[in-house]
């Protein structure tokens, strides 16, 4: 094969997204820590999807521009750590591409060997043992190959590339400890390879479909897309005795994806959290119903919300700008009112569960009217989302502060002055991140061992910073050993933030328990967010 056409490539992306779909459980599962988040599979799999919807709305012939508009496609579309390092792989790829109508061996090598240094300048602190290194080793060992060649298959390159990145990703448990230490290889990596394998794929003649969970989910995605929105359907049910028992969350979120896209579905204990966006309302309730009593329910009209939006934007236009705008992510509607108290002036609904994409940034700060927007992602796996909007957007200036937990978040928001000018409130906000430490209790997804601690399935793990200090079977009991790790005699401020699940009567007890440690400030607030049933400041 002398030359890959613009009918090849395209299919080579199809490829590629179908199988990265069908594989994202696999992937997910390789994720180091035990709780429940977005994964890395899912991400992948979001962000790459996203690309290839773009592709197929053109019609372009040449490789260059089909290239260019997957390129964009996944910018926006972005999600996780993961999923802004694979965009930029192939940013770097379409910028190597550019003006080809079609590529030969030698340019496909180099396309892959460009997105890969591309990739890397994208990360502040690139971490070997990642999908950064499988990208790097496999462009590297195919870029030397090809360049040896008077003349190289587009085939050969393609399998030269795939080959050493599985080599690669076999190797990265020997680069980073921790997944040696589980037993698994970096999620990421894994993600590149299976993309990689429908490519090689596509050019052996081999379609790959969706698997059949997969099609029903993107035929309700495509509903969606085509009546351009819907409702977004959230509800807590809480389970009966007999569901508790036979509760499979999987079975919930297939019947979920028949009906509509952007699922979250998280259980704690006898809880069951829903989120969807859907043309039928009525149907997932009913869908819902079958398993428990609602103890909470909400459904907005997106159409109406998009309107409102519109409406917005055109009596902004007719506005001075505001000198300043914040945006937070977070979760919870208690946490919503936190931040807003704090002035923040957005709040994108997001976190470990569902990390917001780069378009999702790029919406909400398009929303807002002022000449220089702060963002605060909450959260590591945000934070290059959010840097990557913060390119991509030209209205207003954009800075990230760095924030990587909520606590963090809620410190940087207090230290924000809209008084003083926007380098001081950088820095104020940015020195306030190691003020606070932060901790937080949630449920083990699985068996597995973190640095010699062994952690089973359904207990509670208490989490100081990104390290699992301990695990058992009571949650209170995990709140207080983690808070015995967090409070020392220089500690002054408490605040003790109650997820969903989380009651007045633990929270006076935890109270008790910081307050007898000495003269202490506690507060308690009911964030009322999903996954971690405490977040815990400390100052």
């Amino acid at each position: 094969m002398e030359q890959i056409s613009g009918k090849l490539f395209t299919q080579m992306l199809l490829n590629g997204a179908h199988l990265l779909a069908n594989k994202k459980g696999e992937i997910d599962a390789l994720n180091v820590f035990p709780v429940p988040d977005g994964d890395t599979g899912t991400n992948m799999s979001m962000t790459f999807s996203n690309g290839v919807k773009e592709v197929k709305k053109v019609e372009h012939s040449d490789v260059c521009d089909i290239a260019k508009v997957l390129s964009r496609g996944l910018l926006m579309g972005a999600r996780g750590n993961s999923g802004v390092i694979l965009s930029q792989i192939f940013r770097g790829f379409s910028q190597a591409v550019e003006g080809m109508k079609e590529i030969n061996g030698l340019q496909l090598a180099n396309a892959f060997f460009n997105g890969s240094r591309v990739a890397y300048k994208a990360v502040m602190r690139p971490v070997e043992g990642t999908i950064l290194t499988v990208v790097r080793e496999a462009a590297d060992y195919t870029m030397d190959f090809a360049s040896k060649q008077e003349q190289v298959d587009c085939r050969a390159v393609m399998e030269k590339m795939l080959v050493e990145a599985k080599e690669s990703l076999k190797r990265t448990p020997e680069l980073l400890p921790v997944l040696a230490e589980v037993g698994v290889v970096d999620s990421g990596g894994a993600g590149l390879v299976t993309v990689l394998e429908g490519f090689l794929m596509a050019m052996d003649g081999e379609i790959v479909a969706l698997a059949e969970s997969e099609t029903t989910q993107s035929k309700a995605a495509a509903d969606l897309e085509s009546d351009e929105f819907g409702y977004c359907t959230e509800f807590i049910i809480r389970l009966t005795p007999h569901a508790q028992k036979h509760f499979q969350e999987d079975a919930l979120k297939k019947g979920l994806a028949r009906l509509g896209n952007s699922i979250v579905c998280v259980q704690d204990e006898d809880l069951v959290k829903v989120h969807v966006h859907t043309l039928k309302p009525g149907d997932v309730l009913n869908l819902g119903q079958r398993y428990g009593e609602f103890i909470k329910l909400k459904i907005e009209n997106m159409q109406e919300q998009h309107e409102n939006i519109l409406t917005n934007e055109m009596n902004q236009e007719s506005k001075p700008k505001q000198k300043y705008a914040l945006i937070a992510v977070a979760a919870g509607d208690g946490l919503k009112a936190m931040f807003e108290e704090l002035r923040v002036d957005h709040v994108i609904s997001g976190g470990q569960t569902m990390n917001p994409s780069t378009e999702d940034f790029v919406e909400a700060m398009k929303q807002l009217h002022a000449e220089h927007i702060f963002v605060l992602p909450n959260n590591s796996n945000i934070v290059l989302a959010a840097q990557q909007a913060a390119d991509v957007y030209e209205d207003s200036k954009v800075t990230v502060i760095p924030s990587k937990s909520i606590p963090q978040g809620l410190t940087a928001c207090m230290n924000f002055n809209p008084d003083v000018d926007a380098d001081m409130n950088i820095a104020e906000m940015n020195d306030a991140l190691a003020m606070v430490k932060t901790g937080q209790v949630t449920y083990a997804i699985k068996d597995t061992t973190f640095e010699g601690l062994e952690i089973k399935e359904g207990d509670f793990m208490g989490m100081l910073e990104k390290d699992i200090v301990v695990c058992m079977p009571d949650r209170l009991e995990v709140t207080k050993k983690l808070l015995d790790r967090m409070v020392d005699e220089e500690t002054e401020i408490v605040t003790l933030i109650a997820g969903e699940g989380a009651d007045e009567e633990e929270a006076e007890v935890l109270r008790a328990y910081v307050e007898e440690k000495g003269d202490i400030e506690v507060e308690v607030q009911f964030g009322k967010q999903p996954v971690y049933s405490w977040i815990i400041a400390v100052e």
